[in-house]
Parts: C-alpha cells; structure tokens; sequence
C-alpha cells in the first residue's frame, strides 16, 4: 500500500515515517484491498500531548479516518491505527451484509 506522510512544520526523521509504514502495513492483514493512506503530523502548543497523527485510508468506494493526539507520535499512531482497524471490521461487516 502506498502511504504518504506530511510533516507539518517539522521534518520527520525516516525512523518515525518506516515506524508509520509498517503500522498501515498490518492493517492488509485485516483487509486486502486498501488502495492508498496519507498521513498528517503535526505539532501542536497544547499541554503534555502535543502530537497529533491523523491518517486518511483510502478502501475502494469509501475513504476511512482517524485523528489522534499523545505524547509522541509513536503512541498517536498506534491509538490512529488501533481506530482504523476497528473501523475496518465495521467497513468489512458492512460490505458482507450487503452481499
């Protein structure tokens, strides 16, 4: 799957984007057909959790997203990928309902 990731004010070292890589990467396993996801990190000035990843999956004929803030943007990309997976089950019970 094809991923792109925007650093928003800041350059993301490539340690951070292959650890974001092989997040979205699992997330084939729960459903084959992902077509691309863009990904969103951002700095922010509010308290501890400054860090805000949100990720845009793109499933053909629908478009998943997630936003999620924490202490480092390893920890928001696992809660984001956590989220979309859960959305992902959904996506896929719907689809088999309709068949």
């Amino acid at each position: 799957m094809k991923v792109q990731v925007h650093s928003i004010h800041f350059d993301a070292d490539s340690k951070l984007i292959n650890f974001i890589q092989k997040k979205l990467d699992k997330l084939d396993t729960f459903y084959n057909r992902l077509v691309d996801s863009e990904v969103f990190l951002r700095l922010n000035n509010e308290g501890i959790e400054n860090k805000t990843v949100e990720i845009k999956l793109r499933v053909p004929g629908n478009m998943l997203f997630a936003t999620e803030k924490a202490r480092s943007f390893e920890a928001a990309a696992d809660l984001a990928t956590d989220a979309l997976r859960m959305q992902l089950e959904k996506f896929k019970t719907k689809i088999r309902n309709r068949e």
